[in-house]
């Protein structure tokens, strides 16, 4: 071999020797991604469980206030609708004299009122804890009115016509405004005194308002009715 071939190729390996020690200092040598390891997975996957349960708690949260607020509205405006028809029937009630127009016996208030075409049987009735009201046929004849009365007086609650306008109510308390101060409906203060060939007859010719007291739940409800009696 000739000196000088041996030379050059001893030259070349050892400047390529000093090329990868260069590369190598300057940090040019390539080494596969190392990735995340399993620890910062697990903490990564704890934080995000958290966030998921703080946002899941916030958004139930905000469902069940809106329920409760939904609830109550509608439990506001079913009561405002069976007051206004609580007043509409004290205000169209008619004066009988035939039978006693307007009457509570501890449970059922019964009242008659004046309807489209003629006059009406009306019940307000308590039944568990269900405060519900019946309605009658309209009619034009007294034997008819007289019979609609009797028939009131034997309501079972399965008859049609009756319908549930609250429930939850626990209590009803009814009071008349007569002789310038509230008392019992059941008391005889309306008790008329007898004449000369006739028996005593119940009359409230003295009442000027009605009281209703109702308790639903923890909340107590008064409304006071001015009576306006329409004479037939």
């Amino acid at each position: 071999m000739k000196p000088w071939l041996s030379t050059s190729r001893a030259g070349r390996r050892a400047g390529q020797a000093r090329s990868a020690a260069a590369a190598g200092a300057a940090g040019l040598v390539t080494r596969p991604s190392a990735g995340f390891t399993l620890v910062e997975v697990l903490v990564a996957l704890l934080i995000l469980s958290v966030l998921s349960t703080m946002a899941w708690r916030g958004i139930d949260g905000m469902v069940r206030a809106r329920d409760i607020s939904q609830a109550r509205l509608d439990r506001s405006l079913r009561l405002s609708t069976v007051m206004a028809q609580w007043d509409q029937d004290l205000a169209a009630l008619f004066d009988s004299p035939v039978v006693e127009h307007l009457g509570f016996d501890g449970n059922t208030l019964r009242l008659v009122r004046r309807a489209a075409g003629g006059v009406q049987l009306v019940a307000w009735s308590l039944e568990g804890t269900q405060w519900r009201r019946w309605a009658g046929p309209v009619v034009t004849r007294v034997a008819e009115l007289q019979e609609s009365w009797m028939r009131s007086h034997q309501l079972t609650g399965a008859e049609s016509g009756w319908l549930v306008l609250l429930d939850g109510v626990s209590d009803v308390q009814i009071q008349f405004f007569r002789d310038n101060g509230w008392s019992n409906p059941q008391s005889s203060g309306d008790v008329a005194p007898a004449t000369p060939g006739s028996a005593a007859t119940r009359r409230e010719s003295t009442l000027y308002g009605v009281r209703l007291r109702l308790s639903i739940g923890e909340q107590q409800l008064t409304r006071d009715v001015a009576l306006s009696l329409q004479q037939p």
